[in-house]
């Protein structure tokens, strides 16, 4: 056959020939395009659930966070609270020994034990506080009487500490019991004009 005769032949029986030098038809691309078109459709949804997944993922893992914060504040206000209950009571053992100090009657074993408990409590984090001149705070202090008034102080100021407050942290354990002072009237009158 002449170079004439194979090319005719080949345009009159398309599948003498294999399918890779075989000319596409109009239906063989219709259904590449499908095809795709299909392809492109699935990654689409794809990228979409993935990007739901990956908003899910950072959801639960905020709540998780949230959770954790929230365990470890509750476990520190639960282990406050119970130092808070524990020690309370022992303000009133304290006072006792303050007392016995202020009368020189804490000596010998007694005064070492005294030393040793107010050490013990200073390292659980009770602090005692509570003094003369302090000026006089509602939060803080009680104040049991009011026993006049005094030329050098500027505001209400604590005068006689009847009982030493005590705090853990923020949180007052016991507020102190004081006797408290206001400034002289005059100067209660020239510190109010201003």
């Amino acid at each position: 056959a002449t170079g004439e005769e194979a090319e005719v032949s080949a345009t009159a029986h398309p599948g003498s020939f294999p399918d890779s030098a075989a000319p596409e038809t109009g239906t063989e691309a219709n259904e590449t395009e499908r095809e795709g078109n299909e392809i492109e459709g699935e990654l689409a949804t794809l990228a979409t659930q993935l990007a739901e997944r990956t908003v899910d993922l950072q959801r639960v893992q905020a709540e998780y966070l949230n959770y954790k914060r929230r365990v470890d504040r509750d476990r520190e206000l639960v282990k406050q609270n119970a130092t808070y209950a524990v020690l309370a009571p022992i303000t009133e053992v304290m006072d006792t020994i303050d007392r016995a100090r202020e009368h020189g009657e804490l000596e010998g074993g007694f005064k070492a034990v005294a030393d040793q408990l107010e050490r013990i409590l200073t390292g659980v984090g009770l602090v005692k506080f509570g003094a003369e001149g302090e000026p006089f705070d509602p939060t803080i202090h009680e104040a049991l009487s009011h026993i006049g008034e005094d030329a050098e102080v500027s505001g209400t100021t604590c005068k006689v500490i009847a009982k030493a407050g005590y705090r853990i942290g923020d949180r007052v354990v016991r507020t102190a019991q004081v006797l408290v002072v206001g400034p002289a009237y005059g100067e209660y009158a020239r510190a109010a004009a201003l």
